[in-house]
């Protein structure tokens, strides 16, 4: 089928949610002849496989490389990114056998993807290269060897963390011979995960210089708006960025569908999620392999179901879809990449794990279900279908989120305007003082030494008085009985995953989940989602990290009820205006999951509740916050109901919005309202205030990069609730409100327009 009639059989079946189409052009190709220094036999391998020519950028990594700078090259999905640190590695180890590279992946399947590739290339030219992975697959008898002889090590941050760095005697050859570090997926290196791999790679070059090396860094991005600066902050060092594409790339059509509105009362559209699924379902019917992209693990859960409810009458397609997500146990995950691959899964149900470069073919069309978080995510989501110069669909579909009705309502701030930019904090206490540990047992630290900038005595003086370094002469050795790195995860907080068990037969593991999401997900009377099959949690052994659960057959799935307080602990910068103040500081946060609400399936209706007490946690972390003077506040409305409505209104569109100004997930960040800050609510000092906190420990930037951008935030707020086409208040604004009628919406939108004009 023509691309053509596929369209117009799309706008007849689909007319009624379709908000824009943009259509893409292909581009052609921009080549140049091979380096003059290529190695012939890597020049064959080129030729054997149908290159007869490089891409501009893949010449100008090259140069740079080969001059001995590090570099970040930013050009999108599929335009030959691997080449850029693929052909001067391999060059460098024909030159001189004796070279090493370290590739780092944020995943175990982007690493045994470029292991095959290697092994391919190499195989008649340097059939004696070793190219490893090096993870925690990795057989251990296999690993002396690897440690010994691998020219080419693929691993993963957290395996460079806790599985090589710690040991860097057993890999003194490696070190010794460390000329490349390849780090690609650049720009998923960002928030708490960003953070902690900067310093990773801080001790990483410390121990390289203890042995007497000092690697170039190569890195590839996606687009993002600051890749320069943000290479030069996750690695230390200054880098050249080749940011000019030479790729060719085929005719896309993106299209912009907004769920049709159900009920206009309260602007309630359908179901997202259901219309992905149709959406789907539409192209897996025309035999079109397709990826739906869906927002979270639950999401892709049900996604799924529906999806398969779709194609019962199409056996032959129901039966080769899948659901991919992180929690699937790794023979899984493979399994379904393979079958991506060959084509045998015609399609998959993914949550962003498989937006990243894993080799899953070239599917046809993506469907993303809910805006992922950036610009560049839809981006590298949306292509994973049409690879290189092929044709291909994507179509986002919005959900009933403020940022998401923003998008569809402002094509142009997808289609022209600049990337989001990568923010990381490596100041962060919390995550700086677990590497200083780290590095401190790797190798004693020295008098005027500095680590990630910043002199080390201090931070000695302070591990000294807490028993873990003991002063010998000049340096400070480690003496904790603890190993270090073994209780710091990079990718969250803690590293104190959860096993689901299964125990309708002999207990198996059936998935993991990560400690952040444990209570919300897995507390008892929870209905679990694995692999489209419904399971009932019947305990939550929180001590030994273990949920046991069984299959059962039910039409509902449950949603976590939390409570939280927030108290303000110091304020590191605030701006008064007449009535209110904008500030953000250090706060210390309580949260408690409370009960549940049962979600029918289909029609998303709330069919029952429970009550639980399950463990209070903790943080002390950054906020941003609006404080309103309590006479001013007083003079919002009359009916005290109503102005607690206004605040927590504003807080729900807020916390909606903040996507579009950082590069975050709206979950990088949650809301509070504080109505009672003081005990006497006659106290002068008294506000009420609204945080948007980070959810992670001491945070990573996000407040404060709010702080400096209030006005920006309050604008488009504003901007939201002005074009919103509900008349009383919605999902797609300030949520619904039934009980106040048509008062909340004018309301808030009075609010927003009175402190952006005392500003």
């Amino acid at each position: 089928m023509s691309i053509d009639r596929l369209l117009d059989e799309f706008r007849h079946t689909f007319r009624k949610g379709i908000a824009w189409i943009e259509h893409i052009p292909a581009r052609p190709p921009r080549r140049v002849p091979f380096p003059e220094d290529l190695d012939s036999h890597l020049q064959t391998v080129l030729r054997t496989h149908g290159i007869d020519q490089l891409y501009t950028h893949q010449v100008a990594a090259w140069r740079h490389v080969r001059a001995g700078k590090s570099i970040v090259v930013v050009t999108p999905t599929a335009s030959g990114k691997t080449l850029c640190y693929n052909l001067p590695v391999l060059q460098r180890i024909l030159e001189r056998p004796s070279t090493r590279a370290m590739y780092l992946f944020p995943t175990k399947a982007l690493a045994q993807d470029q292991k095959a590739i290697l092994r391919e290339w190499t195989r008649d030219i340097a059939p004696d290269m070793v190219i490893e992975t090096y993870d925690g697959d990795t057989p251990a008898d296999l690993r002396p060897q690897i440690r010994e002889r691998g020219h080419i090590v693929l691993t993963n941050p957290d395996m460079l963390h806790t599985g090589i760095l710690p040991h860097h005697v057993r890999w003194a050859k490696l070190f010794e011979n460390l000329a490349y570090v390849v780090i690609d997926e650049l720009h998923s290196y960002r928030g708490v995960f960003g953070s902690h791999v900067a310093l990773v790679i801080e001790r990483l070059k410390r121990i390289c210089r203890f042995y007497g090396s000092s690697p170039v860094f190569i890195t590839t991005s996606a687009t993002i708006a600051n890749p320069q600066h943000h290479a030069e902050r996750l690695l230390g060092t200054s880098v050249v960025c080749i940011d000019e594409n030479g790729a060719p790339q085929g005719e896309r059509y993106f299209i912009l569908y907004n769920p049709p509105i159900v009920d206009p009362a309260l602007g309630i559209r359908r179901s997202f999620i259901q219309e992905a699924a149709r959406i789907a379902a539409f192209f897996l019917e025309r035999d079109l392999q397709t990826i739906l992209f869906a927002p979270s693990r639950l999401y892709t859960e049900i996604a799924l179901r529906y999806l398969q409810d779709r194609l019962v009458r199409r056996p032959d397609q129901r039966d080769r879809i899948r659901a991919y997500r992180g929690g699937y146990l790794p023979r899984t995950r493979r399994a379904i990449e393979a079958g991506l691959r060959t084509g045998d899964v015609r399609g998959v149900v993914s949550t962003n794990a498989l937006e990243l470069g894993i080799d899953i073919g070239s599917l046809d069309v993506s469907v993303i279900a809910a805006y992922p978080g950036t610009v560049a995510s839809l981006w590298q989501q949306a292509g994973r279908a049409g690879r290189r110069d092929r044709p291909a669909v994507h179509v986002f579909v919005a959900s009933q989120r403020a940022i998401d009705q923003y998008l569809v309502h402002h094509p142009p701030y997808l289609f022209g305007r600049p990337f989001e930019q990568a923010l990381i904090n490596p100041e962060n206490l919390f995550i700086l003082v677990d590497h200083i540990k780290c590095a401190a047992f790797e190798l004693p630290f020295h008098e005027g030494e500095t680590f990630a900038g910043m002199p080390i005595r201090e931070w000695m003086e302070l591990l000294e008085e807490d028993g873990f370094v003991h002063r010998a002469g000049t340096r400070w050795v480690w003496v904790g009985s603890a190993y270090p790195a073994d209780s710091v995860s990079l990718r969250t907080i803690t590293s104190d995953n959860f096993v689901v068990v299964d125990t309708s037969g002999p207990p198996r593991v059936i998935a993991e989940v990560d400690f952040s999401s444990a209570l919300t997900t897995i507390h008892p009377k929870a209905i679990y989602l694995c692999e489209g099959q419904t399971y009932y949690v019947d305990e939550l052994d929180f001590s030994g990290r273990k949920a046991y659960v069984r299959p059962v057959q039910v039409d509902y799935f449950t949603d976590a009820i939390r409570y939280t307080h927030v108290d303000t602990l110091d304020v590191f910068d605030e701006r008064a205006y007449p009535g209110w103040t904008v500030a953000h500081g250090e706060v210390k946060v309580q949260e408690q999951v409370v009960g549940f609400k049962k979600i029918k399936f289909a029609t998303h209706e709330n069919v029952g509740s429970g009550e639980l007490s399950l463990p209070e946690y903790q943080m002390h972390t950054a906020a941003f916050w609006l404080a309103f003077d309590r006479k001013r506040y007083l003079t919002w409305h009359t009916d005290p109901s109503v102005r607690t409505a206004m605040l927590h209104s504003l807080a729900f569109l807020l916390h909606q919005i903040v996507p579009l100004i950082l590069m975050s997930d709206v979950r990088d960040m949650a809301t509070a309202v504080a109505e009672h800050a003081h005990p006497d609510a006659s106290e002068p000092a008294f506000a009420p205030r609204l945080y948007l906190y980070e959810v992670y420990p001491g945070g990573v930037g996000l407040a404060q990069n709010l702080f400096t951008q209030h006005r920006t935030l309050l604008e488009m707020a504003l901007r939201v609730l002005q074009e919103c086409e509900c008349t009383s208040g919605c999902p797609s604004c300030i949520g619904p409100h039934p009980q106040l009628g048509t008062l909340l919406k004018p309301a808030v939108t009075h609010l927003l327009s009175s402190l952006l004009s005392i500003q």
